[in-house]
């Protein structure tokens, strides 16, 4: 290992200076230390790949040495020599994790051999450890499957920023995958090992979101029969991802915001601060700007989330992402079903490729899960895709029709809305959450717009 760097310590002036000349002539960059106080402060200081250190030296001894440098830095490895041979010595060294024990006086190609062997090992170690380093970064983006210059930008994003505690906005339309980006922040950071928490803001009940996210003491309002850990006390010394950011009630983004930017919450009937360590990860499928503009989203709660925007790219934004993205679910589904998929034809993949993919990554997974569920063969052809994905799209560019005598703008807006609605509903079965999906909208926006129409479960009008 040339230009390996190696400590060597005896207080024994020719000793160090013979070893030093020695290890020299073989190319290493050596550091000398007249006593065991002295090699101390060189390990504090500096990293070493080897200590070579006398056992029996005044005031701190070799194996206080060995003992440090196994503290200070785990991966140095320790050689010990002494004149004074006995086996409780070696066997004492051996056990505080010395490589080897060499007795004085000693051979000059033995002492050679056994650096070079020690030096060597030590390679081989670290090469180890940066080879576990680099399989358990590609386990952690597992998730992630694409290769796009778009993707491979996120990527690499999210490699950098992965190991600050600055707050994170990953923006993108509904099925993008802004969670699953999010779980790949907190697996490639520091954090790894403690909660990762994923809300949906949009889900949880406007009276109870702040019980939610801060949790409550018992009797700090009716129904509270006892104490409640908040979403953010579970997440502590983890990562908090907050999905649909907007659908946060504006009266508890104040509240938001002061626990973002002081690291501490107040429980629901509690008078003191709860101190909190969690790294934020916010997201939305909106223009963040026009949610500020039209107060969805206070701009000062905005600006500190912000602070490192990612945006993910639809999924026909990254066309060459579906052949890898079908083979990746055909695996997981053809696993979890039971089934002998392993591909599609050609024709079938050139339909997947040219789909537009308006509900992206989650509405791709959808169509594989549905056709391995209803197909049986070991290659799903064109006929295993749902109709809408085989009939030819035909896009009409139609000029609107503007009165001569003018018209109400806001009523034909929500003539027009209206229709969308209905069709989205009739499309859906009547299933309001894939409804909502479909127009790209959060589910409580959704439930507004239909109460605003007056419509039913099925798009029907309401007196």
């Amino acid at each position: 290992m040339p230009d390996a760097r190696i400590l060597v310590v005896d207080d024994e002036k020719s000793m160090r200076e013979f070893l030093a000349i020695m290890l020299k002539k073989e190319g290493y960059d050596v550091v000398l230390a007249d006593g065991g106080e002295s090699a101390l402060d060189v390990l504090r200081r500096e990293q070493v790949d080897l200590v070579v250190t006398d056992v029996r030296m005044p005031k701190t001894d070799g194996l206080a040495v060995l003992k440090a440098a196994k503290d200070l830095s785990p991966n140095t490895v320790v050689l010990v020599i002494t004149a004074f041979a006995s086996t409780e010595t070696a066997v004492e060294a051996m056990k505080l994790g010395a490589y080897d024990y060499i007795t004085k006086p000693f051979k000059l190609d033995e002492i050679k051999l056994i650096v070079a062997n020690a030096l060597e090992r030590k390679r081989l170690g670290d090469e180890n450890r940066y080879l576990k380093r680099q399989l358990e970064t590609q386990r952690r983006f597992e998730s992630v499957i694409g290769k796009s210059p778009k993707l491979t930008e996120v990527l690499d994003t999210v490699r950098k920023i992965a190991d600050s505690h600055s707050t994170v906005m990953v923006t993108g339309e509904s099925g993008t995958g802004k969670e699953v980006v999010a779980r790949a922040i907190h697996e490639q950071s520091n954090r790894k090992d403690k909660p990762f928490i994923s809300v949906n803001c949009g889900a949880i009940p406007e009276t109870l979101i702040e019980s939610e996210f801060f949790g409550h003491v018992k009797g700090a309002f009716t129904g509270a029969v006892a104490n409640k850990v908040g979403l953010f006390s579970a997440a502590d010394g983890g990562t908090l991802f907050l999905d649909e950011i907007t659908e946060v009630p504006q009266t508890l983004q104040v509240k938001l915001l002061r626990a973002v930017q002081e690291r501490e919450i107040r429980r629901v009937g509690e008078p003191k601060d709860t101190k909190v360590d969690v790294r934020l990860i916010a997201a939305s499928n909106r223009d963040l700007e026009r949610a500020v503009q039209e107060g969805a989203l206070r701009e000062d709660l905005f600006y500190r989330l912000n602070v490192i925007p990612i945006h993910l790219p639809a999924l026909r934004e990254r066309r060459e992402d579906i052949p890898l993205l079908v083979d990746h679910f055909i695996r997981k589904f053809s696993a979890e079903l039971g089934k002998p998929v392993r591909r599609v034809s050609p024709d079938a993949m050139s339909v997947l490729e040219q789909h537009p993919w308006p509900g992206n990554i989650r509405e791709l997974e959808n169509v594989i899960e549905r056709a391995i569920v209803l197909g049986g063969n070991e290659t799903l052809g064109v006929e295993a895709l749902p109709e809408t994905l085989r009939r030819p799209r035909v896009v009409r560019d139609v000029e609107p029709d503007f009165p001569d005598e003018g018209l109400d703008l806001e009523a034909t807006m929500d003539r027009i809305e209206q229709q969308y609605l209905r069709m989205a509903l009739e499309r859906t079965g009547g299933v309001q959450t894939k409804a909502a999906e479909l127009l790209r909208m959060t589910f409580r926006q959704f439930r507004y717009k239909i109460q605003k129409h007056g419509l039913g479960r099925r798009g029907e009008k309401i007196d």
